[in-house]
């Protein structure tokens, strides 16, 4: 994910038809004694939502697209981020320095990032002002200049962001993994794009992406803290009235992309100049919208994070972490699930400077992911359940927080769950729902590696890949 903050600043207007857009549906989930997510949908398609806390003095409005980089074609790779990037260099109403000069008066935020499937921009102010952040929002979206003489500046820009994340190696070697996991498709590619083609896209392909994606349809407009869902919405039928509609309209969460189809295919960029290995071993995840969406958060949850360097990493609960620690197979390794709308990677990222063991590093790793399939203890179970409420509970901290949450959340499976009903849905994982879902995803199943630096010692694909069906615990 890669995302860019306007410090001190917040953003701009746009154009009004005078034409009012009816709200056509209106509904709301609600827990008692908590703040609720109140949503309606406009005659044209957009969405609007909100989770007002009417104490606040600050408050985040954003829009979340429904496009990102899966939405680009290899041609136009990089499209989406360089849209991003053009949004803050002015507009048919205000310039560069206009839009600058009025978020630096209004002390708020305006921040933007491109993912594989989404863009957003939203904007932190004061509760005043949620008005004239909607308006900066809803220029930046509708009328950005996009001027050839900004585009070229904006290239040298992009490139140098190019080189640092080329130096971060987690960044590196998991654009690796997609671009094996996901070969030939979409969410294979890089966000950035390639150099080549950050070097030629020009004003057309900015305006078509917008042209194409940029519809009612697939946008939500959130707003949380300081804000009233009724005045959010009159300035949406205001502000956003003139946005195009879809062709062939998809209703929020639902697959609006080709299915894709997980491969299992390795790469390997050795570079013996390189301190550390950096090793990445994934399965394939699930969707947002799944069922076995949080019995795999539950799985991952019991492997957790691990890093030497902390003073009681010894003591971790986590078997593996007792394993690789007590064996010094490793420095750090980071388990993760990631989901898009249809798919999703499900695995582990290993780094290690002890060379020569980085067989042992994937087959003890791979032998407690079969553990899982033959089935984890209750106490390990119920422990990470705990730990997974309290991450993904203490995460919705403060209004951007919580208005990125509302976001992602309708834009991908078209509901908000509440922090009640996902404390319920963790709670609701058992022992044989993990030990159903690795059989289902990690039992003999193919697998996809990236890995960086001195890789001699790393046994081969099929190898790596036989262990998942030959250990036994």
């Amino acid at each position: 994910m890669v995302s860019r903050v306007l410090a001190g600043s917040l953003g701009r207007a746009l154009r009004t038809s005078g034409r009012s857009v009816r709200p056509t549906r209106l509904f709301a989930t609600a827990t008692s004694n908590s703040p609720f997510t109140e949503v309606s949908t406009l005659s044209n398609g957009l969405t609007v939502a909100t989770e007002s806390h009417p104490h606040a003095q600050t408050a985040t409005v954003g829009v979340w697209i429904d496009a990102g980089s899966r939405a680009e074609t290899d041609a136009t790779n990089g499209t989406a981020h360089f849209l991003e990037h053009m949004a803050f260099k002015g507009t048919n109403r205000r310039s560069q320095h206009a839009l600058e000069l009025e978020v630096e008066n209004l002390g708020a935020h305006l921040n933007a990032y491109t993912s594989r499937e989404q863009t957003v921009y939203y904007a932190k102010s004061f509760r005043k002002d949620v008005p004239q952040a909607v308006d900066i929002i809803s220029d930046i979206l509708q009328n950005s200049k996009l001027e050839n003489s900004a585009i070229e500046r904006e290239r040298d820009v992009i490139l140098r962001e190019q080189q640092e994340v080329d130096k971060q190696m987690e960044e590196v070697v998991f654009d690796h993994l997609h671009s094996v996991a996901f070969a030939g498709q979409p969410l294979g590619r890089t966000i950035l794009g390639p150099k080549q083609n950050i070097l030629s896209i020009k004003r057309d392909d900015l305006a078509n992406y917008i042209k194409t994606n940029y519809t009612a349809d697939r946008m939500v407009l959130v707003g949380t803290g300081g804000v009233d869902h009724q005045e959010l919405v009159k300035l949406a039928e205001k502000q956003f009235s003139t946005l195009p509609v879809s062709p062939n309209p998809i209703p929020l969460g639902r697959l609006a992309h080709p299915k894709t189809k997980f491969v299992g295919a390795e790469v390997r960029v050795r570079d013996d100049d390189l301190p550390t290995a950096h090793i990445a071993i994934a399965v394939e995840g699930v969707g947002w919208s799944s069922p076995d969406y949080f019995p795999m958060l539950v799985m991952q949850s019991i492997f957790g994070n691990w890093d030497r360097s902390l003073g009681a990493s010894p003591l971790l609960s986590s078997r593996l972490s007792n394993i690789i620690s007590t064996n010094n197979l490793a420095n750090s390794y980071m388990s993760f699930s990631t989901s898009y709308s249809d798919t999703g990677l499900w695995g582990i990222y290993l780094v290690s400077e002890n060379l020569m063991n980085l067989d042992d590093l994937t087959h003890f790793t791979l032998r407690e992911w079969t553990r899982m399939s033959v089935g984890p203890t209750s106490v390990e179970v119920e422990r990470a359940k705990s730990q997974l409420k309290a991450s993904l509970l203490l995460s919705l901290d403060g209004t951007t927080a919580i208005a990125e949450d509302v976001g992602r959340q309708l834009v991908t499976s078209g509901r908000r769950m509440t922090p009640k009903q996902i404390e319920q849905a963790v709670d609701a994982v058992t022992v044989a729902d993990i030990q159903r879902v690795a059989q289902k995803y990690l039992w003999d199943q193919d697998i996809a590696i990236a890995a960086v630096g001195p890789l001699e010692g790393l046994l081969d694909y099929n190898r790596i890949r036989a262990d998942m069906s030959s250990l036994v615990y």
